[in-house]
């Protein structure tokens, strides 16, 4: 069957050079975009309830753009000042470069990964003597504090931030060609706005082994994967799949 309408479940991207918006127009398909999950801040009792000290870390550990916000959030919020001296440790060059809203760039202490964790461990265990804070989600991938465990550092996890479900029974009556998956908590998303959902005709995407993982769990059928050596990226493997079925 032929794609012509796709939903893509992250935000609109806030640029207009998106390679979504270049495969909606090369491919004649339709592209919309709607987050099945949102984030939402922890209250600082909660924080509290953690026995988090931000006086007690000399560094932090940073693997995205909303643990940067929300550790600086609370940091205001508890009234701390954070230390010249702090050491900030990004997974990626687009977190590193976030961090700058909140930091000046030059007077700081900052180590950059590549982009994946294990990556980023490496940096890491060269400053073993530091004492490590993570800012996290309540869902945290199990090979971050496998990885630091493994390090042998001083590190704690503090839960700063929560992975909620959004509300989608606005889409209750829409259909789409194709749904586009990037985590596992997207697929819960479906199913707690559309417990009767069935797949049918619909083709699914999915982004990353645990994304994958999580669809064929939850009884669907994975059509259209990504990252692969010939399609790194999801827009990629889209294009791949919408050029062998709509020239049919």
């Amino acid at each position: 069957m032929k794609v012509k309408t796709i939903l893509v479940s992250q935000p609109a991207p806030k640029t207009e050079t998106s390679p979504y918006f270049d495969l909606s127009e090369k491919q004649k398909v339709k592209i919309d975009f709607r987050s099945f999950i949102h984030v939402e801040g922890v209250a600082v009792k909660d924080v509290r309830g953690q026995k988090i000290d931000l006086n007690n870390f000399t560094a932090i550990i940073l693997t995205s753009r909303n643990a940067v916000d929300n550790f600086f959030r609370i940091a205001e919020e508890m009234r701390f000042k954070v230390p010249d001296s702090m050491k900030y440790f990004c997974q990626s060059e687009a977190v590193a470069y976030y961090l700058q809203k909140y930091v000046v760039y030059r007077k700081r202490k900052i180590y950059v990964g590549k982009r994946t964790f294990p990556e980023l461990s490496k940096l890491i265990k060269k400053h073993k003597d530091e004492k490590f804070l993570l800012p996290s989600s309540d869902k945290l991938k199990a090979l971050i504090p496998a990885e630091l465990d493994n390090l042998g550092v001083d590190w704690k996890q503090a839960i700063l931030y929560k992975t909620v479900v959004s509300d989608l029974s606005d889409l209750e009556d829409v259909s789409y060609d194709v749904l586009v998956f990037f985590s596992p908590s997207g697929i819960d998303s479906l199913f707690k706005n559309f417990p009767e959902f069935k797949q049918n005709d619909t083709r699914i995407a999915a982004f990353g082994n645990s994304t994958i993982k999580a669809v064929t769990d939850a009884g669907l059928k994975c059509n259209i994967t990504a990252p692969a050596p010939e399609t790194p990226s999801m827009t990629m493997a889209l294009e791949k799949y919408i050029k062998g079925v709509n020239k049919k």
